[in-house]
């Protein structure tokens, strides 16, 4: 039994929302970077995304709805790997920008503060910090 059969089945939809949303990030300039399909597959089985799945998400990401965790940490986490993904692409188009805000929003998101938290979190993303430089420099953002 796998640790996300002991959850119901809402369990498994956050994973798939947040994976795909990933995938959303990593589509928008039309294709997926070696680099990228990489993130996307240890993501995956982070994520205990099926192969089947995996196939499904990619090749419609959209079927499957950005659920926005409830706890301020679990957004940042997410946040976190939709960074990572866009600095993996290593070229910041205005089409990842504008999405990385549009998921920002659905993740939960403050929409006055979303900007702000686009630019500190690619400014982070560039330094390449893990996830715990990240949780922190983002949680004391404003002090």
């Amino acid at each position: 039994m796998s640790f996300s059969d002991l959850f119901d089945s809402g369990f498994k939809q956050r994973n798939q929302g947040h994976f795909s949303a990933i995938v959303r990030v990593a589509l928008t300039d039309g294709k997926v970077s070696p680099e990228e399909k990489g993130f996307l597959d240890k993501l995956a089985i982070k994520l205990e995304i099926s192969p089947a799945e995996y196939e499904e998400i990619l090749e419609n990401p959209l079927n499957f709805p950005i659920n926005a965790p409830y706890l301020h940490e679990q957004r940042l986490d997410r946040l976190f790997d939709l960074v990572r993904m866009i600095h993996v692409d290593h070229h910041l188009g205005d089409k990842q920008e504008l999405l990385l805000r549009k998921i920002c929003i659905a993740l939960g998101f403050n929409i006055d503060n979303v900007d702000y938290i686009v630019n500190k979190s690619l400014k982070l993303a560039d330094k390449e910090v893990d996830l715990e430089t990240f949780l922190f420099e983002m949680q004391n953002m404003n002090k």
